[in-house]
């Protein structure tokens, strides 16, 4: 009998990855979960309202999945607000499948579990690399919540979890909040058609510091891994390409890839909120001239979100060795996981 995953937040950047991921393993039925319909044949969506109990037990019917992966978030004004809905997204669909034989839970969060919500991001300076062992920080954040919701159904329902904490998503998405391959690539093809400076948008210590980042079909075959592997069972783990770098080693390397010449770090962050703030106009004559996907600036890129990453002031990487330890040995050089979402950005007509 073929697994059965339910994937709650199938259309994400981790979601759709993911079910690319099984069905291409074969001996896996996936079923979305979300509000929109997934675009990866072979995908079942049941469409729902994530944050609506009777609207997801309604979507989820009488389907008896094996395995759950739990890929979705909402972002709320405050973290206080954040925990309440996100907890619910849990909680609401492991409440709907109480009693029906799920095997294993799996819950992506992710580097917010070390370096606090956006209240309060990385205003600590927990040791690098940050291990799985680590004491969660004081105060509220959602990434707590959501575990505790699914340490309290297995407890109830017998089933064993893993927890899932990658770094910054490098990957193809397109509509996503956490995209920042398609971000960097959305700002150098502005750069590149309006002369304007491909300048590292992000703080000295981002540009100096070492770091790492999460390649999304890593994380996809680490989810499926650890859903299928006992040794894995009832253990959180970081996730990230095995490979430390330097910003300012890579900045270069980027700008390359769009035929551009890297600006010089001025010394002083220069938001890409600050800097695309007039950009709307320009990308929609991007996409008029070059023939492009009719999406909007806001659709493709999400600036707030990689200036929060890239304007960090505290040095940010991850220890792998529990996955390795239990057998997980993949590697991703970093620079090929931006310029593979590059070049499947430009095949779909998302960037020129």
């Amino acid at each position: 009998m073929a697994n059965q995953a339910l994937i709650v937040g199938a259309t994400g950047i981790t979601g759709s990855n993911l079910a690319e991921h099984l069905l291409s393993l074969g001996g896996w039925d996936v079923l979305g979960l979300s509000r929109s319909q997934s675009r990866i044949p072979g995908v079942k969506t049941l469409g729902c309202d994530l944050t609506d109990a009777a609207s997801v037990k309604t979507a989820i019917g009488d389907a008896r999945p094996t395995h759950v992966f739990i890929t979705a978030w909402s972002r709320q004004d405050t973290e206080a607000q954040n925990c309440i809905v996100n907890g619910a997204i849990v909680r609401n669909v492991l409440d709907a499948l109480a009693g029906r034989g799920v095997k294993h839970v799996a819950l992506t969060t992710g580097t917010k579990h070390y370096l606090g919500p956006f209240e309060s991001y990385a205003k600590t300076q927990p040791e690098t690399p940050f291990r799985e062992e680590q004491e969660r920080l004081p105060g509220e954040n959602f990434y707590y919540v959501q575990e505790d919701e699914v340490f309290a159904a297995a407890a109830r329902d017998g089933f064993t979890w893993s927890i899932h904490r990658p770094h910054t998503l490098i990957g193809y998405a397109v509509g996503n909040a956490m995209n920042m391959a398609a971000t960097l690539a959305v700002y150098a093809t502005i750069c590149k058609e309006t002369g304007r400076d491909f300048v590292f948008p992000g703080s000295p210590q981002q540009w100096q510091a070492a770091t790492d980042v999460t390649d999304v079909r890593v994380l996809a075959h680490h989810l499926a891994w650890a859903a299928t592997h006992k040794e894995a069972a009832n253990l959180a783990f970081n996730v990230v390409n095995g490979e430390i770098f330097r910003w300012k080693w890579l900045w270069p390397r980027l700008a390359a890839y769009f035929g551009l010449e890297a600006a010089a770090y001025p010394g002083t962050p220069n938001t890409l909120e600050d800097q695309m703030k007039d950009a709307s106009d320009i990308w929609d004559g991007i996409v008029q001239t070059h023939g492009l996907q009719p999406n909007k600036l806001s659709h493709v890129a999400s600036f707030w979100h990689s200036d929060a990453d890239l304007g960090r002031q505290i040095e940010t990487f991850n220890d792998m060795g529990r996955s390795r330890k239990l057998g997980f040995m993949e590697y991703q050089e970093t620079l090929q996981s931006f310029t593979d979402a590059f070049d499947r950005l430009r095949a779909d007509r998302i960037i020129p």
